[in-house]
Parts: structure tokens; C-alpha cells; sequence
């Protein structure tokens, strides 16, 4: 009893399904996806073995319609099932199972595919495909488009309490870890969709202070504060990125910047001064104790 989108970026090629819904945990059921195979929404009583099953067959080269068809048709509870497809090629298949609970239904377009059920009304999942289409950025941010429409439009009969997002590279390779792009669930909110925009941000935040460290281990370290600013500039209350420049001021020559970057930071929590002391020892210091007495 849940809205989803099943999508493939045509510019990118990453697929991603993401959902909403007024059920504990949603995530843990409804998304499915794997690198260069596919994604899958599984829901209306949901059978979880949907997914792994679905991502096996379009991983041996069935075509979607066909592999939800298998699903589907070995299944005596279809008719309470509804079911989402999107393979590495863009190609889409859903299954609106007729014992699904009004308002229910779907709507698919080259690439993408919306359904819901247990709505308020029917205007929910064609919204979700509008505002799909009409957004900009990423995968992640039309795929958060999406479900903000579906809440707009109405959303679960019941309200709301958990939301997830899942997203895969386009291409897989032999470090399957690597290859999610996002892996977001809210289990249990009062604002999931709220809460997943911000752990997008929190993630993208974590993604710049990735780059950062290639930069500095790279010897760029304007390229690295580059970085880890764009990271602070996303992670309000969160002090992981300014520990970090702070470290890169010092040895930079801007020691001043760092050590009063460092003294904010130690103000709220003083455990960051004892990591500083710690760090040397496990040789994470360019320029070890010399940039602790720099800061401290």
C-alpha cells in the first residue's frame, strides 16, 4: 500500500526505484535494484520475492514484460500484487493486480514507471510521471520529484511513515558496494520525505569529502578545501568536513583559518581536539605533530 517509481536515466544510464509509504520500513520490501540489470517496486501485499527473482531474470536477458509475466502467472495472490519493471535498456513492465485497493493504478512512459494504490484519489501516479518529466538534476532529484508530487496529489490514504531510495550505477562491476549510487531508507517518520531529501544532502556532502581526499592525495590541496567547503556548506551541524579542512588549512599555510576552524568545532564537541592528538600515531598526518602544534 504504497506510491513507487522504477526509472533509468537516459543521460547516465543509472536505475533507481524510490517509494513512499504509510508502513514501517518500506524500503526493506519494496526496492530492488542492480547494477546493469535493472530495478524493481514490489507492493499491494507485497511478495518480496519479486525482486531478487525479477533482477535474476533480466539478468539472464529477459525482456521485462516477459519476466514479470513468469512472476505473475506462478502467482495464485497476482491478483493483490502490483509489480514494476525497468531494465538497463530503459524498458519498463507493471503489473495493477484487479484485488489491488482503490485508488490504484499506473503509468509508464520510455524509461520510467509510476503506480500506487491505498491513494486518496487517482491523480497520484500520473503526477508522479509530470513532475518525473519535467524536473532537472539528477536521477535523485527526479526521482525525489516524483514522490513529492505523489504527496502533493494525496498521496496514502493513510499518511505517512517511511520512504526509501535506491539507485545503481549503470554498468556493474566485480565491487558491487561501489556500484549504489544512493542507498537511503527512513524506517519510521513523521516527515519521510523530508527526512530522505536530507540524508540526500548528508550523502552528497559525504561524496564531496570523497573527493576531497583524491585531491590531497593527489597534492591539490586548493582542489581538496575546495571540496571539503562544499561539503560544510551541506552538513549543517555535522562537523566532519571542518575537522578535516581544518587539518588541510594548517598545512596549507592558513593556520590562523584552521585553528579557529578547529576551536568552534572543539566547543561543541571536545573530542575532535583528542582525535587531532590521536591522528599522527596512525600516520593519517601529512606532516604529523608538527600540524598538531600548528592547531592546537
Amino acid at each position: 500500500m504504497t506510491y513507487s517509481i522504477v526509472a533509468r536515466d537516459a543521460h547516465t544510464g543509472d536505475i533507481g526505484v524510490a517509494v513512499q509509504s504509510h508502513w514501517f520500513s518500506v524500503g526493506s520490501v519494496v526496492t530492488w535494484a542492480e547494477s546493469g540489470v535493472g530495478a524493481v517496486a514490489t507492493q499491494s501485499f507485497a511478495e518480496p520475492a519479486y525482486g531478487p527473482r525479477g533482477l535474476a531474470l533480466l539478468r539472464l536477458g529477459v525482456d521485462p514484460v516477459t519476466a514479470l509475466s513468469a512472476l505473475t502467472g506462478a502467482d495464485p495472490e497476482q491478483s493483490r500484487r502490483q509489480v514494476a519493471f525497468v531494465d538497463a535498456a530503459g524498458r519498463v513492465a507493471v503489473h495493477t493486480g484487479a484485488q489491488c485497493i482503490e485508488a490504484c493504478g499506473h503509468v509508464t512512459a520510455e524509461g520510467v514507471s509510476c503506480q500506487a494504490n491505498m491513494m486518496r484519489g487517482p491523480e497520484v501516479w500520473p503526477a508522479m510521471l509530470e513532475a518525473y518529466q519535467a524536473s532537472d538534476g539528477d536521477l535523485a532529484d527526479r526521482l525525489m520529484a516524483a514522490l513529492d508530487a505523489a504527496e502533493a496529489a494525496g498521496g496514502d490514504i493513510r499518511g505517512r511513515q517511511s520512504a526509501s531510495m535506491l539507485i545503481v550505477k549503470a554498468t556493474g562491476s566485480d565491487q558491487p558496494w561501489q556500484d549504489r549510487v544512493v542507498d537511503l531508507r527512513v524506517d519510521d517518520s513523521p516527515d519521510p520525505l523530508g527526512e530522505l531529501r536530507r540524508l540526500l544532502s548528508v550523502q552528497r556532502a559525504y561524496r564531496h569529502m570523497e573527493i576531497a581526499e583524491q585531491h590531497e592525495i593527489a597534492g591539490d590541496m586548493e582542489g581538496s578545501l575546495q571540496a571539503y567547503e562544499q561539503a560544510r556548506a551541506l552538513l549543517a551541524g555535522n562537523d566532519e568536513a571542518a575537522f578535516w579542512a581544518a587539518i588541510l588549512m594548517a598545512d596549507a599555510g592558513r593556520v590562523e583559518e584552521g585553528r579557529a576552524l578547529l576551536a568552534d568545532i572543539a566547543a561543541r564537541e571536545p573530542g575532535w581536539r583528542e582525535l587531532l592528538r590521536r591522528l599522527p600515531a596512525a600516520g593519517l598526518l601529512a606532516n604529523g605533530e608538527a600540524t598538531v602544534a600548528r592547531l592546537l
